[in-house]
This record gives C-alpha cells, structure tokens and sequence, in this order.
C-alpha cells in the first residue's frame, strides 16, 4: 500500500505534485538540493493552497491536514529512505535523471516505486539506471498540475502490469483521470503538443500574424484551453526546445526545432520565468 511519497525536484512540476498528492492524503517528503529553492516552494504552494479556499475549492482543514502531510528537506536519503514510492521532477537532462537513479535505487526501500515525470524521454532508458527496471514507470503530470485533469502513463520496456496498476490507482486518489500507454518518443501528448507548437514558431517567424492573434485563433478555433504561445511561455521555451530537441533526434525531420524557437532561448527569453517569453510579462503580458 502506497502511503509515503518522496517528490524528487522543487520546481514547478514537483511542487504541483506534492501539492495534490498531500492533498490526496499521503505523506509527502519534497526534495531539492538548493534550500533556496525549497523555500520558493513552500511560499508557492502556500499560494494554490489559498487559492483553493478562496474559490471554495478546499476548506482550511483541508489546507491544515495537507500541510501537516508535506514535509520540505535537502537531504536525498532522508527524502527517500521510507518512500513508498518516488515521482522524479528534475529538468529533462538524461545525466541529471541517472544521477538521481541511481541514488535512490541505493537510498530507497527494496519495495520503492520509482515514477518520473518526464514528458518526452524514455522509461526504459531510466530503468536502466536501477536495479528493479519492473518498477519503474513515466507519470506525466501537466502544468499545472492542480488544475490539468491529466496524468499520462508510459509503460517501459520491463515495467509489470503491477506497477502499472498501482500507480494508476495513485494518480486516480489524486483526483485525476489516467491514460495508460506503451512507450515510444513523446509518448502521446507531447507529440501532438510539439509540433502545434513548434508550428506556431514557424507562423510567426514567417510573418503570418502576431502571437495574440495566433493563439486567439488556436484558442477559439480548435477548442485549445491555452494558445500555443501561452503553453510555451508557461512550461518554459527552454524545455520546450529541449523536447524538440529530442523528437527530432528520435523521430526526425518534422520535429526540428523552428529557428525563431531558437533564437529566443539563445537570447534568454524563455517565458514566464524570466519575466520575457514571446510575451513580455514586464509590462502586462504585451507581445513584442
């Protein structure tokens, strides 16, 4: 029985999974590295968790129960060492995901699920970094996650029905609806997700219309919640380059990355987390 989660990586993924999975009613153990970036967690989290009472969401014995379930802390083997299971949410680098691994394939109790939220990469390749490749699994979780309904799960090569099974239930108790899936690049979403974007890019280098305009229509067209630009600017232009990145590689030409996607993640403007995007979120939100 899973009662214990370690969250791996404070981020905006990791913090929005161990927001639902405390409100779910599990213990959750939320790691980083960097202190700092716990503490911008902790004030993150506190945030939806107000929100959420204010829009009669949760109560504040909700929001009390929750946070006596969340526990924040720096050190990899404390995270771990009682984990049930453990959700990974470091930035898609493969060398940063084996580090990880490979720690906690030591560090974690012999019966310890290992999930990661990745959008794109593979399973089987992560696997590989353990020493029980039956009990690892992708949970893809969407931004952000206490409002997307969402979570993708990608099957590995060895991964048993079991584990499949188990966290299904998981992601169903947090309140979400699942998809089980087999793995190949990007999975099915991203996929999809990748190339409206990447599209989007190649409108607007080509001069078709203004980024408002494009996902004006995009939004109103096809019945998309967000605009195509907005998504980037939301997940960050860095990462969505890097999932193109690697669909290129793995899937080849249609996925290249569009040039003007390149030359604003060179420049630094990789979206809401560096105040400049394809939208300036300095000067309310305005394209430029």
């Amino acid at each position: 029985m899973i009662q214990n989660i370690a969250v791996i990586g404070s981020g905006v993924m990791g913090r929005g999974i161990a927001y639902v999975a405390a409100l779910a009613g599990f213990s959750v153990h939320l790691y980083d590295i960097d202190e700092k970036s716990l503490v911008t967690a902790r004030d993150e989290i506190g945030n939806i968790f107000q929100k959420g009472i204010a829009r009669k969401k949760i109560t504040p014995q909700d929001r009390q129960s929750a946070e006596n379930r969340l526990v924040y802390v720096h050190d990899l083997g404390e995270a771990v060492n009682k984990a049930d299971l453990v959700i990974e949410a470091v930035p898609e680098k493969i060398e940063i995901k084996k580090s990880i691994f490979e720690a906690i394939d030591q560090l974690s109790p012999a019966h310890c699920l290992f999930a990661t939220n990745t959008s794109t990469m593979s399973p089987t390749e992560i696997a590989s970094f353990t020493t029980r490749p039956q009990k690892v699994i992708a949970m893809h979780f969407f931004n952000p996650v206490h409002k997307m309904p969402l979570v993708e799960i990608i099957k590995g090569l060895e991964t048993d029905d079991e584990t499949a099974e188990i966290i299904r239930g998981i992601a169903e108790k947090m309140g979400k609806e699942t998809v089980v899936v087999n793995e190949f690049p990007g999975f099915v979403t991203s996929r999809i997700s990748a190339l409206v974007g990447n599209e989007a890019f190649y409108m607007l280098q080509e001069g078709i219309g203004k980024p408002e305009d494009i996902d004006k229509a995009i939004k109103l067209g096809l019945n998309y919640p967000m605009g195509p630009f907005e998504l980037a600017d939301l997940v960050g232009l860095d990462t969505r380059l890097n999932n193109l990145n690697y669909l290129y590689q793995t899937l080849g030409e249609k996925y290249r990355p569009a040039p003007l996607l390149v030359q604003y993640v060179k420049s630094g403007r990789l979206g809401r987390k560096t105040g400049i995007g394809v939208y300036d979120y300095t000067s309310g939100g305005d394209s430029r």
